[in-house]
């Protein structure tokens, strides 16, 4: 059998290689046991780290903007932000506010106001229209930072402004949204990659807390916090992706903007059905696959197009740690290199590994004759 059409569609491994280096790798890796296969590369993302290379890499004409911001810690940081060929200004929270430029978690001082930086600048650039992609936050402040940089003030009980981070939250006796930059005439619409709630059992300080560095009674602190700040606005807090990014999605409620799922929005801007329904396979993963993958996360969205045109779709993953029904085909690179900290240590390595094996199994009339079919 000769011949494939395959979509290469991953989301990053985070903190092992981008979701480019990732379609890459794999593609490579299939290509040195099926050179004579179509592959069509297309990196994903679901508003989180890598959002704009995403919409860049497929979306030829894209204009990128870059500045210096304060990062989660007061640093100063570079971000960007891009203009699509729509004229749609884009950020990424990641960039600007993001764990990975942190050295060591701080759980109440991290902040988002790199991120409202960020958006004011789009606006002072002209931007008619705001989209902001949420995820890999650093802090849980309620999105609290994005809304002073935009503006508004964050008063404790003397009328003066309160700490960034959530220990501001928890200070603040009222918030003055007078200043608060209008929004743009076509709105905001936040990319989100979760739907969690504001607070809760499953709100952004108890399920993505201890990512960020809290412990089980910081969690509960945090958890007050975001509580307390809800208090001060009329907002839901309940609104689905309220939760997102520790909270930002709130802030941004706050603003006026509304939420939608960040994998939908960019697998339809980069035009990813189309690009499924002409293949006769689809490769997609992430660096773990678990069960918060199925709420919302971008492989979930991309092999539900691909069954929605009775395409078969293959999975690679650092590690699996939930079911993979659904899926012609998975490879763990975590269990081609012999573990994690291998696979993580030389990602690409273990990624090519991983194609190939996909493409071997293809050849042998595994996923390959699904595919045909």
């Amino acid at each position: 059998m000769s011949g494939l059409a395959v979509v290469v569609a991953p989301d990053s491994f985070k903190g092992s290689a981008g979701a480019a280096a990732v379609a890459a790798a794999l593609a490579r890796g299939w290509r040195s046991a099926r050179p004579d296969d179509v592959l069509t590369e297309l990196p994903l993302a679901d508003g989180g780290e890598g959002t704009l290379d995403a919409l860049e890499a497929a979306l030829p004409g894209c204009v990128r903007h870059h500045l210096e911001v304060p990062g989660p810690d007061g640093r100063p940081v570079g971000a960007s932000w891009i203009v699509l060929p729509d004229g749609t200004a884009v950020a990424e929270l990641a960039s600007a506010s993001g764990l990975g430029l942190l050295s060591e978690p701080l759980p109440y001082d991290a902040h988002t106001r790199g991120l409202g930086r960020v958006l004011a600048a789009a606006l002072d650039a002209g931007a008619t229209r705001l989209v902001v992609g949420l995820g890999g936050s650093a802090s849980t402040d309620g999105g609290a930072g994005v809304l002073v940089e935009l503006g508004a003030r964050l008063l404790d009980s003397l009328g003066e402004p309160v700490r960034d981070g959530a220990h501001g939250l928890v200070e603040a006796a009222r918030i003055d949204l007078t200043g608060l930059r209008p929004l743009p005439e076509g709105g905001v619409v936040a990319w989100t990659d979760v739907t969690a709630p504001l607070f809760g059992a499953t709100g952004a300080a108890a399920v993505f807390g201890p990512q960020k560095g809290a412990g089980p009674d910081d969690v509960l602190a945090l958890d007050r916090s975001l509580r307390a700040f809800a208090d001060l606005v009329d907002v839901d807090p309940g609104t689905p992706g309220a939760g997102a990014a520790g909270g930002t999605g709130f802030g941004l409620l706050v603003w006026g903007a509304s939420l939608v799922s960040g994998a939908a929005a960019v697998s339809e801007a980069v035009g990813l059905d189309r690009l499924v329904a002409g293949a006769d396979l689809v490769v997609t993963g992430e660096g773990r696959f678990d069960a918060q993958t199925a709420g919302g996360k971008l492989v979930s969205w991309v092999a539900s197009s691909a069954r929605a045109h009775e395409v078969p779709v293959a999975l690679v993953a650092g590690q699996v740690q939930a079911g993979t029904e659904g899926f012609v085909d998975v490879v763990s690179t975590s269990d081609l290199a012999g573990g994690a900290a291998a696979s993580q240590a030389e990602p690409e390595r273990w990624l090519e590994a991983a194609g190939a094996r996909l493409a071997e199994q293809a050849g042998r009339g595994d996923a390959g004759d699904r595919a045909a079919r």
